[in-house]
């Protein structure tokens, strides 16, 4: 570990300072300006804050350039920061491969620890594909595999905490130690992993040799850690390994106990099957049928009860159903089964057709299962043999002993997740009905991640306020935007992500310009199919809709179930906000994918208000939706009088439709004039902006160029190319500048008037929107009439 001085003095920390950020700018010349005429090893030092060198902020950024540049100059890949980690752990921490490749190249040392001890490798335990190639790069590069953190962490138990089966194989076949344990609970890394319920990573670490019956510090088996969080998985693993399951803890509890209280009913049925004493008290003198009654676990309670009538039975000197020599095969064999299979082909190969006979000699049987370790001795093994070969041809059948039919009861056999099938013959049958399928939630599958691994497009960059509060609030702005120099002296907030539909919701209207400003569509759907538009409308937010709509948000966007942003506002109940969208081009009668129209999401929100402007704007009540409703039938469904009779008024307002039949009219003569047309068919509201509004400001800088007349001076240096046709911007653009903040009295108005459009019950925890209110109301309504 090499270690640099670190800026003291006022010129080493503004040269330091200064070196930093020409890396962050990759500004080549400036770095070698300061290199060669700055401090004397200046690219060695680091700044006095996180102890960051050049090389540090090149490896963090994945910068394949800047970091050979800085190679190049005499920058150590050594230097450590204050935490002790040197470039290779920051390139590693962050899975940029390319950088710790270059690093390993100049001869990093990789066995180099940090102030907790940790060596380069604890930095790769991450999961995903980049952080694996960056293990296998410094294993390559002789990293250690067995390192001991200074909280008595190993590196493999870390690994299997973690749950990651392709980071711990890797460890393993590197040289890891499979018995390696933590030294102040004496946890191995297969404790870790039962714990977390890994099957993949317990079925590594014991095929690499490790001790399947290791006990911690308090006696604790690796089956009590599964057992307790309910990994039934992992114990079967435990039990074909050949592991004890009924070890006895300090506190007098075994796994049965565990998950007895825990309320396991399979896992309790598996242990007592595999020798878990079942009337064993704890400590506190509680048996584990005691632990599930006091719980209220019935499945384990009766499991329990079983398994105690089963030992009173064998120590009265009754019969066991099976033998234990044949309940320890079938474990092995259901882990093992693949093995068996490959090693009995070899004495039976195919035929011409592809086929096997499924039948080998006696004792190639025998020799086969002894070569893979099987846990069974020569004698049983014969007995296998003979069982499997009724007529006794020296043929046996393999296929049929992997089942285990014939030397285990089928109590033995758990299986979870499959239902016994109720047996009965006709008179046991239902009578099918219509099969209901559910519709499932469509979600939109995540995009590519942005530039630099970022989140998905759907995901922005949140807009944090970046200021000294001490000198600047939101009664008390900067007179200038350059008088808030905070940004140079105060350190940048971390960057933290949010969903685009999250920041309209909540009115963030800060985050949606600075997304806008870097490329993000205005319409940009999220996982659900709702653009920000829909959700601020869904949540009666008029401010953000006004906004988005001016910067182009397509006011008819429809998402997956073709709901309108006019949709989602009629939910809301939000009558301003209904009307302004009305006002700017939404399309009134729009049908979703069911038929229903903004209309009849209003009289579901039971609002009044919103029922009556749409129906004076001219929304047809007489359209109908799928399952053949009009606004009227919604509008009785749902059951508030006031908005029935809204619909109604005007339901009986529209006039029948005409019967030609009847009125025995002729075909139409050419020539005849054409009637009137009927009130039934009210012409559509069209909202086309009209040509002759006047069309909103421009956004571009007022140069003057091509309003103000220029003199016959200027046209000629002009042509003569003296003089520059585009202006030169001069504006100074801070690095951070004061956004425009609400103040006290701002926010006081706008609770004000949050409440007239909410009403006074939204400052309340119990407060629901209008639709939600309105179903939650009529279902308690309902269940009054049922008691």
């Amino acid at each position: 570990m090499r270690t640099m001085p670190i800026a003291q003095d006022r010129l080493e920390q503004l040269q330091v300072l200064k070196l930093l950020q020409s890396v962050r700018l990759e500004d080549v010349d400036q770095i070698e300006k300061l290199t060669t005429h700055g401090v004397p090893y200046l690219i060695n030092y680091s700044e006095p804050e996180n102890g960051e060198t050049g090389l540090h902020l090149a490896a963090c950024k994945n910068n394949e350039k800047m970091i050979s540049f800085l190679l190049s100059l005499g920058a150590s890949p050594n230097m450590v920061d204050l935490k002790g980690r040197t470039p290779a752990m920051r390139a590693a921490e962050f899975g940029h491969t390319q950088a710790l490749t270059l690093l390993t190249e100049a001869d990093t040392d990789l066995t180099l620890r940090d102030i907790e001890g940790k060596g380069i490798l604890f930095y790769c335990i991450q999961p995903t594909k980049r952080h694996l190639e960056c293990l296998q790069i410094a294993l390559k590069h002789g990293a250690s595999v067995n390192y001991v953190s200074k909280d008595g962490q190993p590196l493999l138990y870390v690994a299997a905490e973690a749950g990651l089966d392709n980071i711990v194989q890797a460890l393993l076949v590197a040289g890891a130690d499979p018995n390696g344990a933590h030294t102040n609970t004496g946890q191995t890394a297969l404790h870790a992993a039962s714990a977390t319920g890994s099957v993949a990573c317990v079925r590594e670490i014991l095929e690499a040799g490790a001790d399947c019956d290791a006990l911690d510090s308090e006696n604790n088996h690796s089956a009590h850690r599964a057992a307790l969080n309910g990994h039934f998985e992992v114990i079967r693993v435990l039990a074909a390994y050949g592991a004890d399951l009924g070890k006895v803890a300090s506190d007098g509890n075994t796994p049965l106990h565990y998950a007895a209280r825990q309320g396991f009913g399979p896992i309790c049925k598996f242990l007592s099957q595999r020798g878990c004493p079942s009337m064993l008290k704890n400590k506190e003198g509680k048996t584990p049928r005691l632990l599930a009654k006091d719980n209220e676990h019935k499945d384990a309670l009766k499991e329990c009860r079983k398994a105690e009538k089963q030992s009173a039975k064998l120590s009265k000197g009754g019969s066991r159903t099976s033998e234990p020599y044949a309940i320890r095969l079938y474990d092995w064999i259901q882990e093992h089964e693949e093995k068996v299979l490959n090693i009995c082909y070899q004495f039976d190969p195919e035929e011409e057709d592809g086929s096997r006979k499924g039948k080998i000699t006696k004792d190639n049987f025998v020799m086969c299962l002894q070569t893979i370790n099987c846990p069974v001795d020569v004698e049983d093994l014969n007995k296998l043999a003979q069982m499997h070969d009724p007529n006794k041809e020296d043929a046996v059948d393999y296929p049929l002993f992997i089942t285990c039919k014939k030397f285990i009861s089928k109590q033995f056999m758990v299986v979870l997740g499959k239902k016994k099938k109720k047996k009965g013959g006709k008179k046991g049958k239902k009578k099918k009905g219509k099969t209901k399928i559910p519709i499932p939630i469509c979600t939109a599958p995540d995009g590519p991640r942005t530039k630099h691994g970022g989140p998905p497009s759907d995901y922005v960059e949140r807009y944090v306020h970046f200021t000294d509060n001490t000198r600047f609030d939101r009664d008390n702005p900067p007179s200038h935007p350059i008088q808030d120099d905070s940004a140079w002296y105060l350190n940048f907030p971390d960057v933290t992500y949010m969903n685009i539909s999250d920041a309209a919701k909540v009115g963030d209207l800060e985050t949606l310009k600075s997304a806008f400003a870097r490329g993000v569509s205005v319409d940009q759907r999220d996982k659900y199919y709702k653009t920000p538009l829909m959700a601020a409308c869904a949540h009666g937010n008029i401010e953000v809709a006004a906004y988005l709509l001016q910067t182009g948000a397509d006011i008819n966007a429809r998402d997956n179930f073709k709901w309108t942003p006019l949709h989602h506002a009629c939910h809301s109940g939000q009558v301003d906000l209904v009307q302004f969208l009305l006002e700017n081009g939404a399309e009134m009668d729009a049908q979703t994918i069911n038929g229903g129209t903004p209309l009849m999401r209003a009289i579901e929100s039971s609002r009044e208000a919103v029922v009556e402007l749409l129906i004076s704007k001219g929304a047809k009540v007489q359209l109908e939706n799928k399952k053949g409703h009009t606004a009227l039938d919604v509008a009785k469904a749902y059951a508030d009088p006031r908005v029935v009779a809204i619909v109604q008024k005007r339901w009986d307002e529209i006039p029948p439709p005409v019967d030609k039949k009847k009125r025995g009219g002729s075909p139409r003569k050419k020539g005849a004039k054409s009637a009137a047309p009927s009130k039934t068919h009210m012409p559509s509201v069209k909202n086309t902006p009209d040509k002759k509004q006047e069309e909103p400001p421009s956004t571009a800088p007022a140069t003057g160029a091509s309003l103000v007349r220029k003199s016959s001076v200027l046209r000629a240096a002009s042509a003569l190319g003296i003089i520059n046709e585009k202006p030169q911007p001069i504006v100074y653009t801070p690095r951070r500048a004061w956004i425009t903040q609400p103040t006290t009295d701002d926010l006081l108005r706008g609770r004000e008037v949050r409440r007239m459009r909410f009403t006074t019950d939204v400052d309340f925890a119990d407060y629901k929107p209008a639709f939600q209110k309105h179903i939650t109301l009529k279902a308690e309504a309902m269940e009054a009439e049922d008691d």
